[in-house]
């Protein structure tokens, strides 16, 4: 029983503990990729929307800037222009299934409308972007997920030198 691990204090001290001591957590295994490809885009969009924003404060962190600046660059990459033009950027590399995914992405029509300061063509390459990301890392494609992400912020390195 590993009782240093946070997630398990945090279940411990919401009564989720199974009699046997251990976490009642589920483990996900990784998705087939089959099961992902049919998958509805907007559940892809979801969690990858989620996944985009954690790699990119992920990588502001490590910049070791100071929080009012983290604050305005995750900002200013996790909308749907910014995420429209790393999509962009990085659509040369894609594999045709992964292409596929974007375009359902892109397809899906969401039941909200379009934020007012995001223009639709922009909103849905980013939710095409967001089912991409989702797809990778529900299916566990780690080292593709990143390097598509670094690829994406290599660029935007070298755009502003």
């Amino acid at each position: 029983m590993r009782t240093d691990c946070i997630i398990w204090k945090i279940c411990y001290n919401r009564g989720e503990v199974s009699r046997g001591g251990e976490a009642v957590l589920p483990e996900f295994p990784p998705m087939a990729e089959e099961d992902a490809r049919r998958m509805n885009a907007l559940r892809l969009a979801y969690i990858g929307d989620t996944v985009w924003d954690l790699l990119v404060r992920t990588t502001l962190v490590f910049a070791g800037k100071n929080l009012h600046h983290m604050h305005v660059e995750a900002t200013s990459q996790v909308n749907a222009g910014a995420q429209s033009a790393a999509l962009h950027r990085m659509e040369d590399r894609l594999t045709e299934q992964e292409r596929d995914v974007v375009m359902r992405g892109r397809n899906a029509h969401a039941k909200h409308p379009t934020p007012k300061n995001q223009s639709p063509a922009d909103y849905q390459a980013a939710t095409g972007l967001e089912a991409l990301i989702g797809y990778l890392y529900l299916t566990e494609q780690t080292p593709r997920l990143l390097e598509l992400f670094h690829a994406c912020m290599e660029q935007d390195r070298k755009a502003l030198e």
